[in-house]
């Protein structure tokens, strides 16, 4: 008894690359860099909740006050600080020793947008 096998070619039709939808072009580079710079700075518990503090503050608020109201060192809070006042999110001015933070008025408008929807 002879046995034979028959091969069986299935064509799969070429499929063309995101041929079900169109999608929006890529963002530029530096818009990119621009919204992972504030996402990564608001991207911590810590530093949410400072920016909190600071728009809901009258007045500039001392480093200290962060140190006392999250039980952090001052390092660890500076730590913070430098991180969002890179992502422009944030200015500092000294008075003596101490460091005074505001939110940064010139921030631009997706650090605005980001920051509204801490309340």
């Amino acid at each position: 008894m002879t046995t034979s096998i028959v091969a069986r070619e299935v064509l799969v039709p070429d499929r063309v690359k995101g041929c079900c939808q169109p999608v929006a072009a890529p963002l530029s580079d530096a818009r990119v860099d621009e919204l992972s710079a504030i996402y990564r700075a608001l991207g911590d518990p810590t530093r949410v909740q400072i920016v909190h503090i600071l728009a809901a503050a009258a007045e500039p608020v001392c480093v200290c006050d962060f140190t006392a109201a999250f039980d952090l060192g001052q390092p660890t809070i500076s730590h913070h600080l430098s991180k969002l006042r890179d992502a422009g999110i944030v200015t500092s001015t000294k008075r003596g020793v101490w460091a005074f933070y505001k939110l940064n008025a010139a921030m631009t408008s997706a650090a605005r947008d980001a920051i509204q929807l801490i309340d």
